[in-house]
């Protein structure tokens, strides 16, 4: 039995593979737990919830515990209500005037948004066919690799064909006013204005995430994926560019070879000791005379050390290996190693993301589990688990419908965990915000990239901020904007820690809907929309000795603060061997053309309906009895459509 996040989704889809019987339990009337996405409607309803659930008293029916409890069983009671999210804060900025006001001012080019978001969709579309699908072997993986090389050499055209397309309707807008061409400008910076109502009438484009994390190349989740063939439930698209941004200024970082020799933000002289030390860190573990005298120092003074300058330390430190000023040196290395290896498997950067937001890859192994048997069941919680005094393991569970129902595991995530069943309740906090904002923190020839943002700590005491900035072709929000995900780990509110991010990056309107002035500096940052802020509990550091519970109870974390989700799949991993310590993680599970069902046979299609018929038949049997080795292709090709109808 399971309730699930993440990391239950995979482990109940590994023991759903090897023929277990599973039982996926969810209080929520949605997937994936913290890891969930949702559309803007969707999140506004779950803030709505979150807060009227601060205001409500649980009140506990323990009478009906105990009229189900036998001589010799115990209880132990479960929370009801979800503590791992706090100080939630929402801000909207952008004009809640009404949507027809826009079309009653430019009347004449009413048309226009029509068209352009006909071609942002068809864009969308185009790309989306072209993104890279994670696959199952080293074969596959290289057609991925060449797929993601003509979807870069394809790109220029398509936005070409973009510009195509839209550059004569704004001709002919100006042909159709040849008398006030001059004027023509300010309509269609009205017609591009988006209003609150825009928004929630869009609201199904979006796929807003909780927790924001992108995938390495070659990290454990995208290995699992390619191993137990669940990429072929999702679809992925490359992080186009990584920046950082420096004394106010967002810029490109350098990360691989060309990068560095193109770079126009390095002299010379750093370029060749850039890449110096990163063909260092490529194989650092045959010179370990360079970093043995640091090994218990941090990672910054190991830098200092190889004579590395400012500009190009935090490169290294927040844009590349993406470790904290007090990470020691050994660590800061394997970080940049990491990084590097995941360089060019995909792409020009080591990362993806899945279309549609991370909440589709806890859904992809419920959807395993789902084909190999696994029940779920959401709006539907456990109330208390049954443990058998003699053997001090839980036998059963009593779920909030008053059944009592057997199960030899118990699978649960930490928020379900009351605070006299820890051991300790210290746990860290991380801090998130979510943006929606009218353009890109750095604009270039494409609209449509993906990209990762470092911001270094602005105070010495304040932790460094990690920025993704999804665009629509991610199939994460409306055509003309852009989705921006902040996190942190805390220090004080979420609000606290990113607000002076936010500004300092973002145009933050002080009433809604209100524009900079004219030669303002605030006029060339991209204009924040809507902003939520809130905290997350980071549980990742506990283990089971952190709890106080029956030996057969396995707790999982919720999301960490890393970019990457290695520390949810290992636990996966860890828990499952745990439970079934002779089976394999997580095995291949068949392509539906690759599936061959007992009895089937080119023999027993279609009876004969004339002599000649039989005849045919004969004469085929007679030439599979000289070659066997036909008949499993012959079978293969007719059960090629037979599962797809079962799915």
């Amino acid at each position: 039995m399971y309730v699930q996040c993440l990391t239950e989704s995979v482990i109940a889809a590994a023991c759903s593979r090897v023929g277990q019987s599973v039982l996926h339990l969810d209080r929520r009337n949605y997937y994936a737990g913290n890891w969930a996405s949702f559309t803007f409607n969707g999140l506004l309803s779950w803030i709505e919830e979150y807060k009227n659930q601060q205001k409500v008293q649980i009140t506990e029916s323990e009478q009906v515990w105990r009229s189900l409890i036998d001589e010799g069983e115990d209880v132990v009671p479960l929370s009801s209500v979800d503590s791992s999210i706090s100080n939630l804060e929402v801000f909207c900025y952008a004009s809640e005037e009404e949507e027809k006001e826009e079309e009653t001012k430019a009347p004449l080019t009413s048309c226009q948004p029509v068209n352009a978001e006909t071609v942002s969709e068809e864009t969308t579309g185009d790309s989306t066919e072209a993104q890279d699908t994670v696959t199952g072997d080293d074969t596959t993986a290289s057609d991925a690799k060449t797929q993601n090389e003509e979807h870069e050499v394809s790109e220029p055209e398509e936005e070409q064909h973009t510009s195509d397309i839209s550059e004569p309707s704004q001709s002919q807008e100006e042909k159709d006013s040849q008398p006030i061409s001059s004027p023509a400008d300010p309509p269609v910076e009205v017609e591009k204005k988006i209003t609150y109502q825009k928004l929630v009438k869009e609201g199904r484009r979006f796929n807003i995430d909780l927790v924001s994390k992108l995938m390495y190349s070659r990290g454990a989740l995208v290995d699992l994926l390619i191993k137990s063939n669940v990429s072929r439930y999702a679809e992925f698209k490359n992080i186009g560019r990584i920046l950082t941004c420096r004394n106010g200024k967002v810029e490109q970082v350098p990360c691989s070879r060309a990068d560095v020799f193109a770079s126009k933000q390095l002299t010379v002289v750093e370029k060749r000791m850039l890449m110096k030390f990163l063909t260092f860190c490529l194989d650092f573990e045959q010179h370990p005379e360079e970093y043995q005298d640091y090994t218990e120092k941090p990672f910054r003074e190991f830098l200092k050390n190889k004579k590395l300058t400012e500009n190009l330390q935090d490169f290294v430190l927040h844009s590349i290996a993406m470790v904290t000023q007090q990470t020691l040196t050994e660590e800061g290395l394997k970080a940049t190693q990491h990084f590097l290896r995941c360089l060019g498997r995909y792409g020009n950067t080591p990362f993806l993301f899945p279309l549609n937001g991370l909440g589709e890859i806890p859904q992809c192994f419920c959807r395993m589990c789902a084909v190999f048997g696994g029940i779920y069941c959401l709006r539907h919680s456990v109330q208390c688990l049954v443990v058998d005094k003699a053997s001090n393991k839980v036998k059963a569970v009593i779920d909030t419908r008053g059944q009592k129902i057997s199960c030899s595991h118990f699978v649960v995530e930490d928020s379900y965990i009351r605070d006299e069943q820890r051991q300790s309740t210290a746990y860290r906090q991380i801090s998130r915000a979510v943006l929606i904002t009218d353009r890109s923190v750095l604009p270039s020839e494409s609209d449509q990239q993906i990209s990762l943002v470092t911001i270094p700590p602005l105070e010495s005491s304040a932790p460094a901020v990690r920025m993704v900035e999804l665009c629509s072709s991610s199939m994460t929000c409306m055509p003309g904007t852009y989705l921006v995900h902040l996190t942190c780990s805390s220090s004080g509110t979420a609000q606290e820690d990113l607000a002076p991010v936010v500004s300092e990056l973002f145009h933050v309107s002080t009433i809604p809907g209100e524009e900079p002035s004219e030669g303002a500096e605030e006029r060339s940052k991209p204009a924040v929309l809507w902003v939520m802020y809130f905290n997350m509990r980071d549980t990742s550091a506990l283990d089971s000795s952190s709890y106080s519970l029956p030996s057969n109870v396995h707790v999982c974390t919720g999301p960490d603060g890393s970019l990457g989700s290695d520390c949810s799949i290992k636990l996966a991993e860890s828990v499952f061997h745990h439970i079934l310590p002779d089976e394999e993680f997580c095995p291949p599970a068949p392509n539906p053309e690759d599936i061959i069902y007992d009895g089937d046979g080119p023999q027993a299609e279609g009876p004969g309906f004339d002599e000649s018929v039989n005849t045919e038949a004969e004469e085929e049997g007679a030439a599979h009895e000289k070659n066997p080795s036909t008949e499993p292709a012959e079978m293969d090709s007719v059960a090629d459509t037979t599962p797809s109808s079962e799915e």
